[in-house]
């Protein structure tokens, strides 16, 4: 049953001048099952223990059986925002899927969500797929809104979906994977409401993460470049933002312009130092005066250069300790889903979303500026903002797609270091089979979980659902 009705008329409203406060109206998230521990993980691996669960901070890591791929996870996403927010599948007018997995060279996975719009004969969805590695989501979120905002727009809503499995060959990067799919309601009077003219974006060509061979889902990766791209794309797009907000009259923008500040998650350690480097602009940006004077602790960093500083160990640890307080309050709070799944790739910071959403009450996010880096290889990024609703009948009514978070979180099934690698060993054999069944278990997924039923010889896939009345097994 819904939880609520969103969009739920029985025809199109006129569209009448521009649309006011157009951002997100619900979201909601899906991740698999099962998890491995990464405590465990490290024992298995042979590896000093804290590695990962320290080094990378995570403790759970979730993933994907054969019996899961990217139409599954974004056909439960969107099955279960339609369903929760109640809204009539009519009045979807626009449908755009972010993603990187990619099964298919040609069909886009947005075309396999057209069957959940079979029933009510809507065809009528403008929008395909975006790919640009983690970055594929944030498009797909920009082109919703930019639909919307434009002459093009007939009155309805609009669906951002992104959804990835992330999986690496045997090996030190391994346990940085992770899988799910996010599903976000786009439209006008929304309680999550996207700041007007001030997003900013950095894009280069670079090869830090690429998957040249079609055959195999694992990645090439050259981690050093692209923690460098990372740092230097959120310098760029954080100095672009600071400009055009100033040239719009705003306050000079710092960390204290925000109560909180998410980030793309390829780690949680990463967030943390990404945090930190704001941190760092912020300081650059200030007179020699005012550094003496505000910060005479930092003050042998006064002539620091942000070029020659991506791996100075020095000014990270002093940085990070300076920055401490602020990260607690404005960005741990959504590393939850990170902490506990890993790395999604294009919903990762969409899950940092989710999770700060649902750490709070609405009484407390209520009013709230939160800005947002969205960051993919290749590369592509953008750093943007969103003001929370001061309406809490509004924002609650949104947040109560996200009450059984922490609940689906902690009824997930772990699964041994042994069964984790047996499972990765089968989807990679299953990759491009043809006239396959999967081995995978259904009986334990969470209801309404779509799942693959087949593949046949002309490597056409067919799905089921999980009936929603039924449990997963653990508890829930």
């Amino acid at each position: 049953m819904p939880t609520h009705s969103l969009f739920n008329g029985t025809s199109h409203p006129t569209p009448v001048g521009w649309p006011e406060n157009v951002g997100i109206l619900a979201v909601d998230i899906y991740f698999p099952a099962q998890y491995v521990d990464q405590s465990e993980l490290e024992v298995h691996d042979g590896v000093s223990g804290g590695k990962y669960t320290i080094g990378l901070g995570q403790t759970r890591m979730g993933f994907c059986t054969d019996r899961e791929d990217i139409n599954s996870l974004c056909l439960t996403v969107v099955n279960r925002l339609l369903e929760k927010t109640g809204t009539d599948p009519s009045k979807i007018g626009r449908l755009e899927v972010g993603t990187e997995t990619i099964i298919d060279k040609s069909k886009s996975v947005k075309s396999v969500l057209m069957q959940l719009f079979s029933d009510c004969g809507n065809t009528d969805l403008e929008g395909v797929d975006s790919t640009n590695a983690c970055y594929g989501g944030t498009a797909a979120l920009f082109n919703s809104i930019n639909w919307i905002e434009s002459s093009a727009w007939d009155g309805r809503l609009a669906l951002a979906v992104c959804g990835d499995i992330a999986v690496y060959a045997a090996g030190a990067a391994r346990p940085s994977g992770g899988a799910g799919a996010v599903a976000m309601l786009i439209g006008p009077n929304a309680p999550l409401v996207l700041d007007r003219g001030v997003r900013s974006s950095h894009m280069e060509h670079v090869y830090d993460f690429y998957k040249p061979d079609m055959s195999s889902e694992y990645p090439q990766v050259d981690a050093p470049l692209s923690i460098r791209c990372y740092l230097s794309s959120l310098d760029a797009c954080y100095a672009k933002y600071r400009s055009k907000a100033a040239l719009r009259g705003a306050e000079p923008i710092s960390l204290d312009s925000f109560q909180a500040v998410l980030f793309h998650t390829p780690y949680c350690k990463l967030v943390q130092k990404s945090l930190a480097r704001l941190a760092l602009n912020d300081y650059v940006n200030l007179s020699p005066e005012q550094k003496k004077s505000q910060f005479p602790q930092l003050e042998k960093f006064s002539d620091v250069s942000l070029v020659e500083s991506y791996f100075d160990r020095d000014v990270e640890k002093a940085f990070m300790q300076e920055s401490l307080k602020s990260f607690e309050t404005k960005t741990k709070p959504s590393l939850l889903v990170a902490t506990n799944v890993g790395n999604m790739y294009t919903p990762s910071l969409y899950g940092g979303l989710v999770s700060y959403l649902a750490s709070s009450p609405a009484d407390v996010l209520s009013g709230q500026h939160v800005a947002l880096f969205s960051y993919g290889s290749g590369l592509a990024s953008s750093f943007y903002s969103i003001r929370i609703t001061s309406d809490l009948a509004l924002l609650s009514s949104a947040l109560t797609c996200l009450s059984d978070l922490h609940t689906r979180l902690e009824t997930r099934q772990k699964m041994s270091p042994e069964n984790f690698v047996s499972a990765l060993s089968t989807r990679e054999k299953a990759v491009h089979a043809v006239s396959y069944t999967p081995e995978g278990e259904t009986a334990t997924m969470f209801p309404g979980t779509w799942f693959l039923q087949s593949i046949d010889e002309k490597h056409r896939r067919q799905y089921s659902r999980h009936p929603i009345g039924q449990t997963n097994g653990v508890g829930h």
